[in-house]
């Protein structure tokens, strides 16, 4: 399994960098984009540098409705055969807008999305989000858009689907570090308001987020 960090605030040279949260994640068969960060231009150049094109992307997971997590998709909407899980909790609008071009997929509930992928469902109460699970041999890989409903209850959550052992994604305002002492790789991206203090205290399992970046599992 191998996640390909697409859109970020900081980047790598050769990538651009930007306001928002992107990754790809690539298991045996399939091409998973799990968000789209803001601007589609950024997008699309970081894809083209990756080397990822974008009819081998056949699922979208878009984890909120909030611009710098779904802002990308206009410039990708017309080019990909891809199904997208959006968040029952989705504006009508926005829902009927992308199934013009695309399969929709709303979600509610924990759902498979592909093999060794799956879904929290919305968490939450007044901004609802679903992050991903991964499933690999090192244990679960949590995929974060923002953590709105609470990093705690993020975790908490995915422990009833097993042993976790990474989480990667934003972090948002979590002030309780405690929840990632047992967690064995971490990588706080985008929004995470810690996540220099996290980078220090954690020296051995934590690693910087930036786009270009490949963590594999």
């Amino acid at each position: 399994m191998e996640v390909n960090i697409l859109y970020d605030n900081l980047s790598l040279e050769g990538y651009e960098k930007g306001w928002g949260f992107s990754c790809l994640i690539t298991n045996l068969e399939n091409k998973v984009l799990f968000d789209t960060g803001w601007n589609g231009d950024i997008l699309l150049h970081n894809l083209g540098v990756a080397g990822v094109n974008l009819d081998e992307i056949d699922k979208i997971v878009l984890s909120h409705a909030h611009w710098d997590h779904i802002g990308g998709i206009t410039h990708i909407i017309n080019n990909v055969k891809a199904d997208i899980y959006i968040g029952k909790s989705f504006s009508n609008n926005l829902k009927n807008e992308l199934r013009c071009y695309s399969n929709v997929i709303e979600v509610s509930e924990p759902v498979r999305i592909c093999e060794n992928i799956y879904s929290t469902g919305e968490l939450g109460k007044n901004i609802k989000e679903q992050s991903l699970l991964l499933e690999t041999d090192k244990g679960l890989v949590i995929v974060t858009g923002c953590a709105h409903p609470g990093l705690d209850v993020i975790i908490e959550s995915s422990k009833t689907f097993g042993e976790i052992h990474s989480i990667i994604g934003g972090f948002h305002d979590n002030q309780n570090l405690k929840l990632l002492e047992d967690i064995s790789f971490i990588v706080p991206c985008h929004c995470t308001v810690k996540k220099e203090e996290i980078l220090r205290q954690y020296t051995q399992s934590s690693h910087e987020c930036k786009a270009g970046n490949i963590f594999q599992f």
